[in-house]
């Protein structure tokens, strides 16, 4: 399984207001409820490799960023 989360994040920060931000984590909860147990365990894994890589990603900008006003 090889689920999208990026165009999840990326609609719910372009998302209009909290009632559409909303409606995008519900479908998001919908489509985990619907997996049987094992893909939710890929699912999981998948995620975590998710954050991880855009949290590293957030955090070199970050450095870039503030090393440059430096």
């Amino acid at each position: 399984m090889q689920f999208d989360f990026k165009s999840y994040h990326v609609r719910a920060i372009n998302a209009a207001d909290e009632a559409e931000k909303k409606a995008i984590n519900q479908e998001l909860k919908d489509f985990y409820a619907s997996l049987d147990e094992e893909e939710k365990k890929v699912f999981n894994v998948e995620l975590q490799r998710y954050l991880l890589q855009e949290v590293g990603r957030l955090g070199s900008d970050y450095e870039a960023i503030k090393h440059s006003n430096a």
